[in-house]
């Protein structure tokens, strides 16, 4: 008999739902039914992200490192960065150059933040990525000029700089800026145009957001012996769940697991299921070893003692 001659088989939300349902012994019957497991699934892709590496949701991004410049937002989505190097040269003659994570208690203890060189460390400050909805205070202008603030401004000055931390990112209208320190009420040494904005001008009493961007912090900043770029390699977060008509972004190897834990889910929310619910916690944690054993990189472990000689 003849095969198929496919290897397309994936499952779009409804039927995902569908098939959670079914191992509840419960069908699909209403709208909220079907909200209420997009709802559960996107919490559980939520819980893979802290399960451990999606191998799937790798992707690698650069930033060009600015003479002088100390933080960099990265990508909202960003759950952590695996690795990072330093860059310089482009095409054949580029040379990427070991940089170091270090803690944020690291990073503070560092006297000179300021200083200039070619970037080997780096603190990841992992925040939310949201913007607060109630503005923190407005825009005056800047120091030459109570007007407006121009495009290639460093300086703002703000009516009341109290409710900003001393160095993070805010955004006025469309454009995200950063600042790395507060003197009274004027914000100092802004970057202009970050996260993908675009600098522009912004008039007297526009109101001034705080965004709590992830970004990375880099010692020392740079300086004229570059160009220097921030090549590395981030784990995102998986999509969201999306309409019926969409497929989950996962590898075919998941789905199974996706399902055991979409019905573990629902189990909790439905009342007949609950005599089943242990059952399929354990098939959810089967499928889950399964599938996360087989996402994982295979390729050798190797292993570079470091050597560090004292002489007295």
């Amino acid at each position: 008999m003849p095969t198929s001659s496919t290897t397309t088989f994936n499952l779009d939300l409804n039927n995902l739902v569908e098939e959670a349902f079914e191992r509840c012994g419960a069908e699909v019957r209403s709208g909220y039914d079907m909200r209420t497991a997009r709802r559960s699934l996107n919490l559980l892709t939520i819980e893979w992200a802290n399960r451990g590496i999606n191998l799937w949701t790798i992707e690698q991004g650069q930033i060009p490192i600015v003479t002088g410049q100390l933080s960099y937002p990265i990508p909202t989505d960003t759950i952590d960065l695996l690795d990072h190097v330093i860059r310089t040269g482009s095409g054949q003659n580029q040379i990427d150059i070991n940089i170091s994570r270090i803690s944020e208690s690291t990073y503070s203890t560092i006297p000179n933040k300021n200083a200039q060189g070619r970037p080997i460390q780096v603190w990841i400050n992992r925040q939310s990525g949201m913007t607060d909805a109630v503005a923190a205070t407005t825009l005056i202008g800047n120091g030459t000029s109570v007007i407006q603030i121009n495009p290639t401004d460093t300086t703002i000055v703000v009516a009341n700089a109290s409710g900003l931390a001393t160095s993070g990112y805010i955004k006025i209208n469309s454009e995200t800026i950063g600042y790395s320190n507060v003197s009274g009420n004027q914000l100092l040494n802004c970057s202009r145009g970050q996260n993908g904005t675009t600098a522009a001008i912004h008039f007297t009493g526009s109101s001034v957001y705080t965004q709590n961007l992830p970004n990375i912090n880099v010692w020392p900043t740079g300086d004229g012996g570059g160009p220097y770029t921030f090549v590395y390699w981030r784990l995102r977060r998986i999509q969201d769940a999306g309409n019926g008509v969409t497929e989950q972004d996962i590898p075919f190897r998941f789905l199974p697991c996706m399902v055991a834990g979409l019905a573990f889910y629902l189990s909790q929310k439905l009342p007949d299921a609950l005599p089943r619910m242990q059952f399929l916690k354990a098939e959810y944690e089967e499928q889950w070893m399964m599938a996360s054993t087989e996402d994982r990189d295979k390729a050798a472990n190797r292993y570079v003692p470091r050597s560090l000689y004292y002489s007295g």
